[in-house]
């Protein structure tokens, strides 16, 4: 039954994950006001929001394109949209077409170092897609795709680089990492048999666990030191507290004979550390 438009939307949105923008979007928020001292402008704010936006959409949706015949094969993810045909793979690859593009052009907007960038930041975000092939630190290099995005975010509005943006990007890839492992255990068994490789794979269950903690004790302590190079103030290192809170909380939610808890420590704890660093960035930026 074909669908109607509506439908085909919502599909959309569900298969580029869309509510999950909020792991990566306040840290380049963050990144924007920093860069800017203050509010910047609203075409700014605007074109980095949207330059966020499209970036992802075109990496998650050619995700779902490259993993496709493994979702099929994998019990957990058979019943997402390509494997179910709710969605054809020549409508996803004209949506990755179509955002890449819009990617690039928002891209130019903003400064010639920008614009030169930004094909070498979608060959990193859909390079992923293929490193469980060949890399068993496949939760690394998502991190890295992620981490770019503040980096990117300072660059667009200066056009510069400097230290404190690549400590915020050190320590978001290493967030990112830390419960993307934990969301991998999920798939510990498919994943050996399909052959496919992660730190899950490498070091087992419990081995990726205290993985992901040490992970996540080198990004807290690295969030730590980027507001350190600036002498920020209690208000930041309050909220990298409470973001240490989070991960701790997190972390006693996932057991290596009890995963049952995987999707609140996944997506509700961490869209909570991403909004309490922005919360903390912008006291920093406006009450300091």
């Amino acid at each position: 039954m074909p669908q109607t438009i509506p439908q085909k939307f919502r599909h959309t949105l569900e298969l580029v994950k869309f509510s999950h923008s909020i792991f990566a979007l306040p840290f380049a928020l963050a990144s924007v006001f920093f860069a800017s001292g203050g509010m910047p402008s609203l075409t700014i704010l605007v074109l980095i929001i949207l330059a966020m936006i499209t970036a992802r959409n075109t990496a998650m949706a050619f995700n779902r394109l490259v993993d496709s015949p493994l979702d099929a094969q994998n019990p957990r993810t058979s019943m997402r949209h390509l494997p179910q045909g709710l969605l054809s793979k020549k409508y996803v690859a004209s949506f990755v077409v179509t955002n890449a593009l819009l990617f690039l052009i928002i891209s130019s907007y903003f400064n010639k170092i920008t614009f030169y960038l930004s094909p070498i930041a979608l060959i990193i975000i859909c390079g992923y897609s293929y490193m469980k092939r060949v890399t068993h630190a496949s939760q690394i290099f998502l991190g890295l795709t992620l981490g770019i995005a503040p980096i990117a975010a300072w660059i667009a509005v200066t056009g510069h680089l400097s230290l404190f943006p690549l400590l915020i990007g050190m320590g978001v890839l290493f967030w990112v990492a830390g419960f993307d492992i934990l969301y991998a255990t999920q798939d510990h068994e498919f994943d050996k048999k399909a052959g496919l490789k992660s730190l899950v794979v490498f070091f087992g269950i419990s081995g990726a666990l205290k993985t992901a903690r040490f992970f996540h004790v080198i990004s807290i302590v690295v969030f730590g030191m980027a507001g350190w190079t600036q002498q920020y103030h209690f208000s930041y290192y309050i909220a990298i507290l409470l973001m240490g809170t989070c991960l701790a909380y997190e972390h006693s939610l996932v057991k290596p004979d009890n995963l049952s808890r995987i999707n609140v420590a996944f997506f509700n704890v961490n869209g909570l550390v991403g909004m309490l660093f922005l919360a903390g960035s912008l006291a920093e930026v406006f009450f300091h």
